[in-house]
């Protein structure tokens, strides 16, 4: 059975869409925010893994036609953006300013934990592109010769914590402005962030999902400038 299961051309994309639809429905009967969909998920999945004896690469060499809607995905959050062209263009400079203060906090504060815990070069560059869609970070990862699974590891982690307490950070932190709720989510914790921000408003999904290309483009030429650091 396990021996079938490694083998099938879609074993990853039906356990990865199976443990997500699962993961909603114990959300829409237990509203507690551990239970997001996306970390029920997660969890599932490496259980099953783990369970059936799985390696790694037989998921993943399963799952890889998943992958191939990032970029549509990433793509299409422009949509809501669109539909709030005017407000963008009311706020120009503000939303700019906001983004481009996100993408060098989120520099600092790697370069401070890398210093911290003692990080080498490679582990440094590795956890810069921890706050931009996998789709850009992946690429700048590998352009910054770190280790890439680990950067989509960050990555993956960072936007949990955004989709799980994004917007209750920005409660407790009294962000109460739909813009700025929309790039402090957008910048910090990319689309699976956007994701909530969406789900919270209209203005807060826009944003955010400017926030996600902006500070992409942003991220790699600050990291050009950040590796040198260490």
């Amino acid at each position: 059975m396990n021996e079938i299961l490694r083998n099938s051309l879609f074993f990853g994309v039906a356990l990865s869409i199976g443990t997500f639809i699962i993961g909603t429905l114990i959300k829409r009967k237990w509203n507690f925010f551990l239970f997001n969909p996306l970390l029920v998920s997660i969890t599932l999945t490496i259980a099953t893994l783990l369970l059936l004896g799985i390696e790694y690469n037989s998921y993943n060499d399963s799952a890889k036609y998943l992958t191939y809607l990032l970029t549509p995905a990433t793509v299409a959050l422009a949509i809501p953006l669109y539909e709030q062209l005017l407000l963008l263009k009311r706020n120009l400079t503000a939303i700019l300013v906001g983004i481009a203060s996100g993408v060098i906090c989120s520099g600092a504060s790697i370069f401070a934990m890398a210093l911290f815990f003692g990080l080498n070069h490679t582990q440094y560059v590795t956890l810069l592109p921890k706050s931009i869609t996998t789709a850009i970070g992946i690429g700048l990862s590998a352009e910054l010769d770190g280790y890439v699974a680990i950067t989509v590891s960050a990555i993956i982690f960072t936007g949990l914590i955004g989709n799980i307490a994004g917007d209750l950070l920005c409660r407790i932190l009294r962000i109460k402005h739909p813009i700025a709720k929309g790039i402090a989510i957008g910048t910090a914790t990319h689309v699976m962030g956007t994701s909530k921000a969406m789900e919270v408003g209209e203005i807060e999904g826009a944003m955010s999902s400017l926030s996600v290309a902006v500070a992409g483009i942003m991220t790699v030429g600050a990291s050009i400038i950040f590796q040198w650091w260490i």
